[in-house]
């Protein structure tokens, strides 16, 4: 039988997705991979940041199957940030107002 794509084309190792704690020890490891998307990347770290991966007795760790050791909350959502193409201080300043605030308004 003649196999349909070639050995080493298009094939994606889907345990990485469904278990990313076999396959990544931590979340920086997860947002510097080169080959995941954005929305794969999110995908995943979203999915070690839900409660299903909450350790019991420290629900401030998150230990999904697979993953050699336990990592916190905080790491798991500063990699997520660092998705996030949007810069944290936008370019053009405060926003002005078309109305003073400083004024009372007649009751």
């Amino acid at each position: 039988m003649r196999p349909t794509t070639a050995f080493d084309d298009n094939v994606f190792d889907i345990t990485a997705l469904l278990h990313p704690g076999t396959v990544f020890d931590h979340p920086r490891d997860v947002v510097a991979h080169p080959s995941l998307s954005r929305s794969e990347k999110r995908a995943i770290l979203a999915s070690w940041a839900s409660d299903a991966s909450a350790i019991a007795s420290c629900p401030a760790l998150r230990a999904p199957d697979g993953l050699k050791a336990p990592v916190t909350i905080d790491e798991i959502l500063k990699a997520l940030c660092e998705l996030d193409s949007s810069p944290r201080h936008p370019p053009g300043g405060k926003p002005s107002r078309l109305c003073s605030t400083s004024r009372a308004l007649a009751a």
